[in-house]
């Protein structure tokens, strides 16, 4: 197994468990409405968004 990949799984795997972790509701302002929502779905939905525009980013550089 590559160390890159390692560092990936350990990585997700950190980013999963603090997602578990995190279940008490929280407020979120979304620029008007306030949306009350476990935490845990906001942590997660944020990881995804991320994974997303790291992935879009890294296929713009490879393209250049």
């Amino acid at each position: 197994m590559r160390l890159r990949t390692l560092g990936f799984v350990v990585i997700g795997a950190l980013a999963i468990w603090f997602i578990a972790a995190n279940t008490k509701s929280v407020a979120v302002r979304l620029w008007v409405p306030e949306v009350t929502l476990p935490l845990w779905t906001v942590l997660a939905f944020t990881l995804l968004a991320g994974i997303a525009l790291g992935l879009l980013i890294a296929r713009r550089r490879a393209r250049n």
